[in-house]
Formats: structure tokens, sequence, C-alpha cells
């Protein structure tokens, strides 16, 4: 039998769960991959902030045209 000290048990302890999780590094089950579209908003919040964004940025650039330059 061989005779170890705590400190040691608890490194050895600590290699073989790293160990451990090196092999098991990379393998996702299939259930918890996400897949398909699912967005985590709905369609028209999603289009009502698309229509704001769009609608600012030519809002602006119709702005900036009609004074004439940077103002």
């Amino acid at each position: 039998m061989l005779l170890q000290t705590t400190s040691r048990r608890l490194a050895d302890r600590k290699v073989e769960r790293f160990e451990k999780n090196i092999l098991k590094r990379g393998a996702v089950p299939e259930t918890t991959a996400k897949k398909g579209k699912d967005y985590p908003v709905g369609p028209i919040l999603l289009g009502f902030f698309i229509f704001v964004v769009i609608g600012s940025s030519l809002f602006q650039i119709i702005r900036t045209a009609t004074s004439g330059g940077m103002a």
C-alpha cells in the first residue's frame, strides 16, 4: 500500500478530474444544440425595430442633404 499525503491525493484528484474534462471537451449532445430560427423577439417587434432604424437613418440623410452638408 502506497502512503500519500493529503495534498498529493488532492492534487491527483484534481489532475484526474482535469483529464476527464479534457476528454469530454467538445462533446455536446444533439438535444442542447438549438436547431432552427427561433428569435427571442417576435416578427412584429423585429419589423418595428428595423423600421425605426432605417427610417431614422433616412430621415437623417434627408435632413443633412436639405441643410447643405454639415450643420
